[in-house]
Parts: structure tokens; C-alpha cells; sequence
């Protein structure tokens, strides 16, 4: 059996991720597209590590006085698998927030409103190799009130719910595509009257693996798409929407903190721990 340590350098460098300890923040901004991850790269100050190992874009830097890690973790839950399992091999107590951009699956949201995940369907296969088929994929209670405040801050529209997690893009998601037929063409309405919120790649993979090892994690995704009026953003509302679920998921990271320093004796925030 080869073991995880035996995956990275002598020097804790891990295998494909290309980051060793003290390089990576403990508070990190998870997102899939590298383009996404260089324009929150940009918000940082005093970046003082950069890696692209792999597609694994890391920028490691502040932000309003909060040590902060940008990562590009890639599509699909077998790169967020591999993000999160070796970050947790060197960093303490991460907390990650994915900013992604996702399908919505209800007919009233809008192209450009965000959805933060309550929980998150599994209908991908990566976190059956730590868990049953019946454990649930749920946001982090803290996580979900610092992103809804967030939003609400920020005044942008929202949605709180589940999100569905494919394991592809295609017929995973129950797209016709000339040539290759879906084996559930009528997914999109199945999940709709369950109501499922949205549908992306990786989430549920990252709720997973957090809730394994007791971690504060959650996620935001931009509306790029709404499978019901089978519409899509345009470069105006892709870049708009890129900006604001950013903007949301950042100053998520930072009432995270918030309520970290407010449980420093207590083993659950809540308002009461204002002060």
C-alpha cells in the first residue's frame, strides 16, 4: 500500500498540488476555472507564493489583513478530492469556501443570481471511497451564515438550497448531445420536482471530505446557465457574475474568521457570541 506520505517530497511538498507547509492560509478560496482564480488572485496584497502545478493554481497573499489562499482545484470531484486531501496534509484546520458557477434547476433564478448550498446531493462517485452512498454532503453551519450575510451585504440576489453534484458535464447532467444520448434524458425535471437548486461538479465531494475531517467548508456558485429556459449567461453577465461570487466569497472568508476568534472558547458559534 503506497501512503499519502509517501505522495509527497522529503520537504512535505505535495505531489500535485506542488504546495508545502507553511505556503498555503488556513482560510482558502476554492474555485475551478483558473481565469477565476487569477481575477481573485488580483484582490490579493503581498502574494507571496504562487504555484501552477498541474492546473493546481495557488496564490498565497492578504486580503483586508486576512492571510488568504486562491486555488484552482480544476473540474469534476476527482480534482477536489485531490485538492482537498493533500491541503489537509499540510494545513491545520483549513477552512475552504468554493466560488464556482453551476446550472440552476428552478425556473426562478436568474442567470447571475448566486446559490449557496445547504447540502449537496452525491450523484458523483470520488466520496464513495471514504463514505456510504447514504452520508450526507452539508454545508458547514458557520459557512453557510457567513456566505448568506455576505450576500446580503454585498446586496445580490441569492438562493439558499441543495445542489446537485454530477459526475460530468454531458450526459451526467442529462444534456442531448448529437451522438451521445443520455441515459437520463429527463434528469433536469426529476431533480427540479425534488427542489434541487442547482447542478455543478464538485461540491458534494468537497462537503464530504470536510465533514471527515470535522473542517468548516461551504460554497457559492454563480447562475451561468438556467436548465429550465435552457438559457446562458453572456460575457457582460458571465464576468459580472464571476466578480460577485468572488466578492461573496471572500468577504465569507472574512466573517469566518470573524466567528473563529468569537468560539475561542466555546465549541459552536453562535449570535450570542457577538461582541
Amino acid at each position: 500500500m503506497v501512503s499519502a506520505q509517501r505522495m509527497s517530497e522529503p520537504n512535505g511538498r505535495q505531489y500535485h498540488i506542488g504546495a508545502a507547509p507553511g505556503e498555503v492560509a488556513r482560510y482558502l478560496l476554492l474555485v475551478g476555472d483558473p481565469e477565476r482564480a487569477e481575477l481573485a488572485a488580483s484582490r490579493l496584497r503581498n502574494v507571496r507564493f504562487t504555484s501552477a502545478r498541474r492546473d493546481f493554481h495557488l496564490y498565497t497573499g492578504d486580503h483586508d489583513g486576512l492571510e488568504l489562499s486562491v486555488m484552482c482545484v480544476g473540474m469534476g470531484p476527482g480534482c477536489m478530492e485531490i485538492a482537498v486531501v493533500e491541503l489537509c496534509q499540510i494545513v491545520e484546520r483549513p477552512t475552504l469556501i468554493r466560488a464556482g458557477s453551476a446550472g440552476a434547476i428552478q425556473s426562478d433564478i436568474a442567470l447571475g443570481d448566486l446559490v449557496i448550498t445547504q447540502g449537496a446531493l452525491r450523484m458523483e462517485s470520488a466520496s464513495l471511497g471514504y463514505v456510504d452512498v447514504g452520508f450526507p454532503a452539508f454545508a458547514h453551519a458557520e459557512a453557510q451564515i457567513a456566505l448568506v450575510r455576505a450576500a446580503d451585504e454585498l446586496g445580490l440576489p441569492y438562493h439558499v438550497g441543495v445542489t446537485a453534484t454530477a459526475p460530468g458535464f454531458f450526459g451526467a447532467q442529462g444534456r442531448v448531445v448529437p451522438g451521445f444520448a443520455p441515459r437520463h434524458a429527463d434528469l433536469i425535471a426529476q431533480l427540479a420536482r425534488q427542489g434541487v437548486k442547482n447542478m455543478e461538479m464538485e461540491t458534494s465531494c468537497l462537503l464530504t471530505l470536510a465533514a471527515l475531517r470535522g473542517l468548516r467548508a461551504g460554497a457559492v456558485c454563480a447562475t451561468f446557465a438556467n436548465r429550465q429556459h435552457d438559457t446562458l449567461v453572456d460575457e457582460p453577465q458571465r464576468h459580472k457574475a464571476q466578480r460577485d461570487v468572488i466578492e461573496t466569497a471572500l468577504a465569507a472568508l472574512h466573517h469566518l474568521a470573524r466567528m473563529e476568534h468569537e468560539t475561542a472558547k466555546h465549541p459552536h458559534w453562535h449570535d450570542g457570541l457577538k461582541q
